[in-house]
Parts: C-alpha cells; structure tokens; sequence
C-alpha cells in the first residue's frame, strides 16, 4: 500500500484548522477522482457518493474528519506578538517553544514560534506554576503591533496550524507528521473506496468527511443527518498507549492493526456489530485490537444518535502522541484497516444490518 503515501503525505501536511479545512478537500477531491460524485454543504462538509450506488439499497456511510488540533489568533499585542486560543483538546505543557503557521489577511501561512517567558525571567513562582496558554504567544518576528498588521498582514480570527512537515521512515514502516488524527481516516476511505471499485455489493457507500470534529464533532452531526445511514463505519486517529502503559493494559499498539473501541465518554458501540467486526477480522487474519475507554470521543457520536439510531463501528488508527505537533503511526496499521472496513462493507447485507 505504499502507493498512498503522497496521498497520506498530502494530507498530513495541509492546512487544516477547524473551521478552515479547504486545503484538506482539495486534496481529498484530488485523489478521490474516478471514485464517485463529491458536493459539499456551507459548513464545508464534503461528500463522497461512490460510483455503484443505486440508491434503493441500505446505506453505509464512511465518516472522518478533516480538521487537526489547531488554534485561533485571538489578538495582537502591542510589541507584535500574537495572543491565540487552542482549538481543540490540547494540553498546555505540549504547546511551546514549537513552530507554527499563521494564516494572514493575504491567506498565507507565515512561520511562528510559540513563546513563554524565558527562565532567565521567571520567579521562583512562575517556574513551578502548570503552563497556561494564556501566558503564551505566538512570535512572527514583528516588534510592534503597527508592523504585525501593516507588514506581516496579521488579523484576528485566523487559523493557526502546526509547522510539521510529514515524515515516512520505509525501512520501519512508519509515518512522523501531524493531524494523523484524523488526516489517516480520510486516506483510509479514499484506499477502501479503491479495494471497493468495480465490487457488487449490496449496500450503497456514502462518505462524509466531516469538519470540525475537535471542537465537538460537529460536521457529523450533519452528515448523518443528510447521509441518512443505516449503519456506519467511523474511521479516527486514536491515541496509542503503547509507551506509557502497563503491558497488561495496552489495546492501542502500533503495528497490531486497528483499534475498536467498545465505550469511549460519548457512546457505547453497538455491541452486536462491534461483535460482528471483530469476529470477521479474526476469520480473516485481519490484525485488530480492542479497548475499553474511559474518555475521548468521536464522529460516531452523533452519528449513532441521528436518524432512528445507527449501529456504528470505530475503526480506530492508532498514533503515537496524538493532539501534539508531531505524531508516530504505522503504514501496516492503515492497511489493515482498509482490509477490514473493505470486508465488512463486502459482507453487508439488509438482513445482517437488521441483526444489529
């Protein structure tokens, strides 16, 4: 499957905030050619309808979202530098002293570094106080307000992005980049989009790549309402725990395929389909995990509460780091979840989606 590393290498490197994810459905659109019809909606959803449809079948739909954990320039301060809010579930110790992309009035992505007081400065206190983002700023090389906005065109509201630029290491099989999270679920529906081509099946396929899922999976509360499933696949970066977990505890390794999640904060997965999945992988020597979450959430969220409810799977993709500047994942892990949402789909059919 290495041919969809520039796919996943586009998409990982696009400009993708919540709320601004145009970059990321031009690159979708891009690859996506030959796989069936795209519209989008005004909260900049796109849809995917694949080619087969016929439109008298039990619909499936395929869901990831297409903005990254980001943040939003909230002001400009007197000595230029910027104050910003997160977007997203971020944690604050993560944040600076890293490189950033500004979105200026000329829509251009301008280089910044997130700054904190230097050491040399700080009290006693403020050594041992928890990092907040509002002691932070963001540093464009400006030295007054004046020259941020006449010069470097700066304007608040506008979308701040991590400065990573993606990563495949071919000799270990894996990727180094950011928004894994969940740029891989969108590259995971375009590859099981491919495996599908030509297939009969007995179900038709809609995708919908939902926006702004970090700040409250929004997007997928329209798309399952204007997909109307009767069953869905979720596809999502989820956080590997396989570095900083007891090994009788892992369920989110990389390199062990993906993830299936039975509970997270926001939804109990259809026991009897989660059931279902994990059975056909086993059958067909697909590497899957399972977890139990205590916390997180997803597009399958909404999407199972829509409609007269949906039964919905998460196929999960696990990536070290997840909601930082940089992430680690697995080309096998991408691979084996194409394989199983491509058999799954395969095997559908009105009286098994009835079962569930």
């Amino acid at each position: 499957m290495e041919n969809a590393i520039p796919l996943i290498r586009d998409l990982s490197n696009a400009n993708g905030a919540s709320g601004f994810e145009e970059e990321v459905l031009a690159v979708i659109r891009k690859y996506g050619k030959g796989l069936g019809t795209f519209s989008e909606d005004s909260l900049r959803n796109l849809y995917l309808e694949r080619e087969e449809n016929r439109g008298n079948r039990p619909v499936v739909q395929l869901d990831a979202h297409t903005d990254e954990v980001s943040f939003m320039v909230q002001a400009v301060k007197p000595n230029g530098t910027l104050a910003f809010i997160p977007l997203g579930g971020w944690v604050a110790n993560n944040i600076p002293a890293h490189l950033v992309r500004v979105r200026n009035s000329a829509g251009e992505y301008i280089p910044g570094v997130i700054a904190t007081k230097p050491p040399h400065f700080m009290s006693e206190a403020e050594r041992h106080a928890p990092a907040e983002v509002s002691s932070m700023s963001i540093d464009i090389g400006a030295s007054s307000r004046e020259e941020a906005i006449r010069d470097y065109k700066i304007r608040i509201g506008e979308p701040v992005v991590p400065d990573v630029e993606f990563q495949y290491l071919k000799q270990k099989g894996l990727f180094i980049g950011k928004a894994f999270d969940c740029r891989l679920g969108c590259a995971s529906i375009l590859e099981t989009l491919k495996v599908l081509r030509g297939k009969s099946l007995k179900v038709d396929v809609i995708a919908g790549f939902a926006a702004q899922e970090e700040v409250g999976t929004r997007g997928a509360y329209v798309t399952s309402r204007t997909i109307h499933p009767d069953i869905a696949i979720a596809f999502e970066g989820c956080p590997a725990d396989d570095t900083f977990t007891e090994s009788y505890r892992i369920q989110t390794a990389i390199r062990k395929g993906p993830m299936l999640r039975y509970i997270d904060a926001r939804m109990i997965t259809n026991p009897r389909y989660q059931r279902y999945a994990l059975n056909l992988a086993e059958k067909l020597g697909i590497p899957a995990q399972a977890s139990v979450r205590k916390g997180g959430s997803t597009d399958g969220a909404p999407i199972h509460l829509s409609n007269a409810g949906v039964p919905v799977i998460v196929i999960g993709l696990p990536v070290r780091y997840i909601h930082t500047h940089y992430g680690i994942a697995a080309l096998s892990d991408v691979e084996n979840a194409v394989k199983l949402a491509g058999a799954v789909i395969e095997s559908l059919q009105p009286e098994i989606i009835r079962s569930f």
